[in-house]
């Protein structure tokens, strides 16, 4: 059973950090690319970061490049982790942030967020100004 589980989300002020962690489980995911999105409300999802399998490789939206950093720990046979670093935060990064796997290689496809199979249930991101 695929188990995608988004934690550390929470309310925060502007200028102020959080880190968002997955769970992943259920396949080999230190074999997947992974990713972070977010949906703010009444807007589409979008892709905000991506990250390799072998972690050497990430893609960054513009709006969050330099602030946001992503990395993922593919130690743990079973349960692998993926992690969101967001500094610096403002407003409008208000958002349910979703993690995402995509079984492909790092491609165009998986930078442009066309490409991910599973994604966890979100967990909400509050800035207030």
């Amino acid at each position: 059973q695929v188990q995608l589980v988004e934690s550390g989300g929470g309310l925060v002020q502007a200028g102020g950090s959080l880190r968002l962690s997955c769970a992943a489980s259920g396949r080999t995911f230190s074999t997947y690319t992974m990713a972070w999105f977010r949906q703010a409300a009444g807007k589409e999802r979008e892709l905000v970061a991506a990250i390799a399998s072998s972690g050497d490789s990430t893609w960054y939206a513009d709006s969050v490049k330099g602030r946001f950093t992503i990395s993922r720990d593919n130690a743990k046979n079973t349960v692998y982790t993926e992690y969101l670093q967001m500094d610096n935060l403002k407003p409008e990064d208000t958002a349910v942030y979703y993690c995402a796997a995509d079984p492909a290689g790092f491609t165009i496809a998986s930078m442009r967020g066309w490409s991910y199979d599973y994604f966890g249930q979100g967990t909400q991101v509050t800035v207030s100004s």
